[in-house]
């Protein structure tokens, strides 16, 4: 079997004030978890840091360099929930070149991932809700950018609306994004995407996958995208602090089972990142993030 490319780097987890509300232990967490199931026999693939030219394909240039300098406004610090110091800009753009890498890595193998990503409250000229840049709206907007593609889904089932990725991406018609979030969730303010889909609290595993069911086959067919980029947030878990759904670990298992059967079985390269997670538990919140890589490689080694 081959091993299904995972990107993931040392940066993705910042330093942090001990008492910050943000989970970042996850992501280093994260990294061990899926060694150890030993889903990268190989080894993870490392990125290096995007570039500030890079990173303004889909962000304000005025904000990139803010952020780059260290010296956002202080409203816009305040939005985005994270300190703005040198720890935290070097995980957004390890983490901006990690989904670009892993986008193309995806587009020469069918399938990849990285330990990362998701970033979706990012937006052109502003960070939000713990995003400080929109890493799959850079990643679409570098590949369409270079014609290495055409056309694009965004699928994103993090349990917040992709506000940032539908402000990124809005002048781009050939770069599609489909949000499927709890209604009454961050961001009170939406902005729309080409698709957004609005579900009622505690909403369960059947009907959950009923929904995404009715509508993601319909827009694989009609738009053929050159690539899907999925945003695996496990938020949507019943026993997640930041969420309003009530998915368990086997609705988050039968999603991304899901999601990675219905593009690869159209030969659509499909491209994981992890989107949100919030718990104090470590280690059950890693646990779940490493099920879209594990259901990734039972694809692979299903399917030669």
């Amino acid at each position: 079997m081959k091993q299904v490319p995972i990107i993931s780097h040392s940066a993705y987890e910042a330093s942090l004030p001990e008492d910050h509300r943000f989970p970042m232990r996850k992501y280093g967490r994260l990294a061990e978890t899926v060694a150890e199931m030993g889903l990268v026999p190989s080894g993870f693939v490392v990125p290096d840091e995007a570039s500030a030219d890079l990173i303004a394909l889909a962000h304000d240039r005025t904000y990139v360099d803010q952020v780059f300098a260290c010296s956002v406004p202080r409203e816009i610090e305040r939005r985005i929930g994270l300190p703005i110091g040198e720890s935290v800009v070097r995980r957004a753009r390890v983490s901006a070149a990690g989904t670009l890498l892993a986008s193309r890595l995806a587009l020469q193998h069918g399938l990849a991932g990285t330990t990362a990503g998701g970033s979706h409250h990012g937006q052109r000229e502003t960070g939000a809700g713990f995003c400080v840049f929109n890493d799959v709206a850079i990643a679409a907007k570098a590949l369409r950018a270079d014609r290495t593609i055409q056309r694009a889904l965004v699928v994103d089932l993090d349990v917040h609306q992709g506000d940032g990725t539908a402000d990124c991406l809005g002048d781009e018609p050939d770069l599609f994004t489909f949000s499927m979030h709890a209604e009454k969730n961050y961001p009170v303010r939406k902005i729309p995407g080409d698709l957004d889909i609005g579900l009622p609290d505690r909403m369960e595993d059947d009907a959950y996958l009923q929904m995404l069911q009715a509508h993601l086959p319909r827009l694989l067919d009609a738009l053929e995208p050159d690539i899907v980029f999925f945003n695996a947030g496990v938020d949507p878990h019943r026993d997640d602090k930041l969420g309003r759904l009530a998915l368990s670990d086997e609705g988050l298992r039968r999603r991304d089972g899901y999601v990675i059967e219905q593009a690869r079985s159209r030969r659509i390269p499909l491209v994981a990142v992890i989107g949100g997670g919030y718990s104090s538990d470590i280690d059950a919140l890693a646990r779940r993030h490493a099920i879209v890589f594990e259901a990734m490689a039972a694809w692979s080694e299903a399917n030669g």
